[in-house]
C-alpha cells in the first residue's frame, strides 16, 4: 500500500486556452469572465470539482471561490457560490487533448473569444475548443493508481520503474514541463522519458504527452496515441498497446514532501540504523539517514518519518523513536531555524540535545551547540519557486531575476556546510547586491540559507541576514527583514 504521508492526491489546478492562445480569466469586479490573458497567473487558475454522485459531471471553480455557469440562453458568468444546475458541466476529450465543455442542463458548448463568451454552440468548432494548461507546481511524485506503487528514477536500468511503496530520494522526484500543448516528464538528472521507456537528455516528439482527465485520474498519451502505463515485473514506465485509458494507465500526482539529512554537533549523521532510538552516530548517507518532513498546514509543527513509514516519536525520559506508525501530539515538532543551524522541539516543549554517546533526547530548556543540528534537503537539486505572483525566472534583458513569470526557470541548488548556494541556466550564481537587487551573474557562490517554514514553501535568507521576495514590480529583491506572504516560495 502506498504510503506517502496521508496519500492524498494534489488537486488538479489548470489555465484553459481558448483557440486565439488567451487564458480563460476571472475578473475580480462583476464575477465576469473573458479570454484575454496571455498567460497564467492567478486569475487564470481554475480547479476541478467533481460531482459526488455522477463523476462525469465537473464544475469549474475561480480563484475568487465561485463557479462557472451557463443559463438557458447561453449567458456565462462566475458568481454562483455552490454547485447548481447551471453549473455542472461535462468535458467532452478531443483526440488533440484538448476539451470541449458542455452544459448538462442544456446541452450545448462554451467558447469564445475576449469579452465575448457564450455557451449556446450545438456543435464543436475551433472557438469551442480549450487546452489545459496544469497549473500545480510542476515537481512531484507520481502513484500508479493499479500498481498502488510509486514511480522512481532506475540509474542502473535508465527507464523510470513504478516499484516503490514510499517515495524516496531524489529518483522519485518527477518535473512536468510543459511545451507547446504537451507535457514531458524529466528526471532529477535531467533526461526526458521517451515513449518506448528509454530516457534521453533531448525533448522531442516521443517525449511529448498529453494529459488526458478520466475519473480525476491523469492518463498521459503519447504522439501515436498510446498511453504510459508500468510494464513488466519492475514497472517499467512506457506506452503499451491501450489506445484507450483502463485502470494501468492512470496516475495520481501527489506532493514531493522535503526530505532532509540531519547533522548533529559531533559531526555524525542522525540515525536508525542501530536501532529504533535516534543517535548521531553514522558517517555516511543512506536511506537509514534520510527523513521526511511533513509540516501541518495550521500548526506549522511537523513530522519526520523514516524510509519504513514510521515517525519520530517522543517517549518517557524525553527519548525520541522511530516506532509510531499513527500521527498523534507526540509525533508533532517545531522547528526553530537558526540561519545556518535549526534547533528541533519536542511536545514536551524540551529541545532535542545530542549526548556524548550520540543518542537524541528532548530534554533541554534552551538552545546551545548540542542542541544544534545542521539540516540539509537533498530531493530538490533542481529547484523551481513560485510565489505569490508567480514563478521566479531569469529576466530578459538583465542579470536580475523575474518573480512574477507564468514560465518558470529550473536553478540548482547545492548544499555548502549548512547554507546553499544556488546556480542558474547558465552556471552562473546568485547574489544580492548593494542596492538588495538579487543578481544572477555571479561568478563566485554566494551563501543562502533556505528555511522550510510552512507546508510546502520554503523561505531563502542572503548573508545580509534578509529575506528575499517579490516586490511589486515583480522583481526579486533580498531586502525583506522579517517573513510575509511576498518572501514565502512554493517549492
Amino acid at each position: 500500500m502506498p504510503a506517502n504521508g496521508n496519500h492524498r492526491p494534489l488537486k488538479l489546478q489548470f489555465g484553459l486556452i481558448n483557440h486565439e492562445g488567451r487564458y480563460l480569466t476571472a475578473e475580480a469586479f462583476g464575477f465576469k469572465v473573458n479570454a484575454s490573458a496571455p498567460s497564467l497567473k492567478k486569475k487564470q487558475i481554475w480547479l476541478l470539482e467533481q460531482d459526488s454522485q455522477d463523476t462525469q459531471v465537473v464544475f469549474l471553480r475561480s480563484h475568487l471561490g465561485r463557479y462557472l455557469a451557463s443559463d438557458k440562453d447561453g449567458k456565462v458568468t462566475c458568481e454562483a457560490d455552490g454547485h447548481n444546475s447551471d453549473c455542472r458541466f461535462l468535458i467532452v476529450a478531443q483526440s488533440d487533448g484538448r476539451w470541449a465543455l458542455q452544459s448538462e442542463q442544456h446541452l450545448r458548448f462554451f467558447g469564445g473569444s475576449r469579452d465575448y463568451l457564450s455557451c449556446f454552440a450545438q456543435l464543436i468548432t475551433d472557438s469551442e475548443l480549450w487546452a489545459v494548461h496544469l497549473a500545480l507546481h510542476p515537481q512531484a511524485n507520481l502513484l500508479s493508481v493499479a500498481r498502488k506503487r510509486y514511480a522512481q528514477l532506475s540509474i542502473e536500468d535508465g527507464e523510470i520503474a513504478v516499484d516503490v511503496n514510499i517515495p524516496w530520494g531524489v529518483v522519485a522526484l518527477l518535473t512536468l514541463v510543459y511545451l507547446d500543448g504537451k507535457y514531458c516528464l524529466k528526471t532529477c538528472d535531467g533526461r526526458f522519458l521517451s515513449n518506448d521507456g528509454k530516457l534521453v537528455t533531448q525533448s522531442g516528439r516521443a517525449t511529448a504527452y498529453t494529459l488526458e482527465l478520466k475519473c480525476g485520474k491523469l492518463a498521459f498519451k503519447d504522439c501515436e496515441g498510446k498511453y504510459l502505463s508500468p510494464m513488466g515485473p519492475t514497472g517499467t514506465l512506457r506506452s503499451g498497446r491501450c489506445s484507450k485509458p483502463g485502470k494501468d494507465e492512470l496516475f495520481d500526482l501527489e506532493e514531493s514532501h522535503p526530505q532532509v539529512v540531519l547533522t548533529a554537533a559531533n559531526g555524525r549523521y542522525v540515525s536508525i540504523r542501530q536501532g529504533v532510538s535516534l543517535a548521531a552516530n553514522q558517517d555516511d548517507e543512506t536511506d537509514m539517514e534520510t527523513f521526511q518532513m511533513e509540516i501541518d498546514k495550521d500548526t506549522r509543527k511537523c513530522t519526520f518519518r523514516t524510509s519504513q513509514g514510521n515517525y519520530w516519536a517522543l517517549v518517557a525520559h524525553g527519548g525520541i523513536q522511530s516506532t509510531a506508525t499513527e500521527l498523534s501530539a507526540n509525533t508533532m515538532f517545531s522547528v526553530e531555524w537558526l540561519h545556518h543551524k535549526v534547533a528541533i522541539k519536542a511536545n514536551n516543549g524540551k529541545y532535542i540535545c545530542t549526548k556524548k554517546n550520540g543518542q537524541l533526547l528532548a530534554v533541554s530548556d534552551s538552545t546551545g551547540e548540542d542542541e544544534q543540528l545542521t539540516l540539509k534537503l537533498i530531493n530538490r537539486p533542481m529547484l523551481i519557486l513560485r510565489g505569490e505572483n508567480g514563478f521566479i525566472c531569469h529576466h530578459k534583458n538583465s542579470n536580475t531575476l523575474d518573480a512574477s513569470r507564468s514560465v518558470y526557470d529550473i536553478f540548482t541548488l547545492q548544499f555548502s556546510n549548512g547554507s546553499y548556494h544556488i546556480k542558474g541556466v547558465d552556471g552562473r550564481f546568485w547574489y544580492v547586491n548593494s542596492a538588495g537587487l538579487v543578481c544572477s551573474d555571479g561568478e563566485a557562490p554566494e551563501e543562502f540559507s533556505v528555511e522550510l517554514q510552512e507546508h510546502r514553501r520554503l523561505a531563502i535568507r542572503g548573508k545580509n541576514g534578509k529575506y528575499l521576495r517579490g516586490d511589486q514590480g515583480g522583481t526579486l529583491k533580498g531586502d525583506a527583514p522579517s517573513l510575509s506572504s511576498s518572501a514565502l516560495w512554493e517549492y
